[in-house]
């Protein structure tokens, strides 16, 4: 009896484990729901239009993710009484990295050199990026 209370709580105990999502998904998973509340926060009407980088060759990611970074920071929101929370989107969405590894590819020099699209498409460009 002793041994049989044993194996089933090392089963449970392992599969409590196996079944955790990893740091690096939950942590993509709660960017993603982040660019999906600045859609809806962002100023769209007279905004500034963003470089917005499509279909990133995979040695050019860590420039892509560059081009959005330096994008989410000129983004502004709607209204004035979404500041605080746009603000620390802004800021969590902005934290967003990619691990590097391989060598540098032929990339487009600089963010100047993607078109440049409204704030909604640069968020949804940046969305299929993280995804």
């Amino acid at each position: 009896m002793k041994r049989m209370i044993i194996f089933c709580m090392l089963f449970f105990c392992s599969t409590m484990v196996l079944t955790e999502t990893s740091p690096r998904t939950a942590k993509y998973r709660q960017i993603l729901k982040k660019i999906e509340q600045l859609k809806s926060m962002v100023k769209e009407k007279d905004a500034e239009l963003l470089h917005t980088p499509e279909n990133p060759v995979k040695g050019c990611l860590n420039t892509t993710v560059t081009c959005f970074q330096k994008g989410i920071q000129k983004l502004q929101p709607a209204s004035s009484q979404d500041n605080p929370r746009f603000t620390k989107t802004i800021r969590i969405v902005s934290r967003f990295t990619h691990r590097y590894s391989g060598e540098q590819e032929d990339c487009k020099p600089t963010c100047e050199s993607y078109e440049k699209k409204t704030p909604k498409n640069f968020l949804q460009g940046f969305e299929n990026l993280v995804q």
